[in-house]
């Protein structure tokens, strides 16, 4: 596992965004793990959260791309972090977006806020976790509204990799119907894997019995 991914996953347990006990999720399962990245609302944690979204871009898209789009409202800040670390720390210069829930009624009465997007721009689309993948669904038909720019990825902190109606995940059935290419920080199981290290485990205060939890869930509701 790269170390930035590795640095990910204790931000998330130092922040106490990734949580480790019972919640019942929006589909009514029983997840022994949660994660909350509204957790991360200071100017340091944005700072870095945006330093890990533009170490995911940088690492798995080489073709250029003109924007990062934010859906609102969890994606705005996201958007803007990713773009100044993409500055700050790679040297790659570009244009933000995010959109308004209603358009104005008066001014320029727009939808987009930043980057006005055309179909000669190649977005990437910044988002916390997908469960049903019905947000991310509505932001890509609003874009072809809006511009109809080429969407070349769509990047998550991180992918539960959870069935959803099916026996696929929301992610995998996204990217399957619309070809869009689906990266994200960590996964579940970059997760489990960085918590088998008993060190880990003992810094955060996590029993070896929440793994055996979690990879009790994944065998019921995971997908490869």
């Amino acid at each position: 596992m790269k170390q930035y991914k590795k640095d990910f996953i204790s931000f998330l347990l130092e922040s106490s965004s990734l949580k480790f006990g019972e919640f019942t999720l929006k589909s009514g399962r029983l997840s022994p793990y949660f994660l909350n990245t509204g957790m991360l609302h200071t100017g340091e944690a944005i700072n870095r959260l945006g330093s890990f979204y533009a170490s995911t871009i940088v690492d798995n898209i080489k073709d250029k791309y003109t924007s990062i789009f934010g859906p609102a409202y969890k994606g705005i800040p996201l958007a803007v972090a990713a773009v100044n670390s993409l500055f700050t720390e790679h040297k790659i210069n570009v244009h933000y977006s995010f959109n308004r829930k209603e358009a104005k009624d008066h001014g320029d009465m727009g939808l987009i806020v930043g980057k006005t997007l055309t179909e000669n721009d190649s977005v990437i689309i910044v988002d916390d976790v997908i469960t049903a993948g019905t947000a991310v669904r509505e932001t890509i038909e609003m874009l072809e509204k809006q511009g109809n720019p080429e969407i070349s990825a769509v990047i998550v902190s991180v992918d539960r990799m959870e069935k959803g109606t099916g026996e696929k995940s929301a992610i995998q059935e996204i990217s399957g119907s619309t070809g869009i290419t689906f990266f994200s920080i960590v996964t579940i199981l970059d997760i489990i894997e960085y918590l088998k290290d008993t060190t880990q485990r003992e810094k955060f205060g996590i029993s070896a019995e929440m793994i055996t939890k979690m990879e009790d869930y994944r065998s019921r509701y995971g997908v490869q």
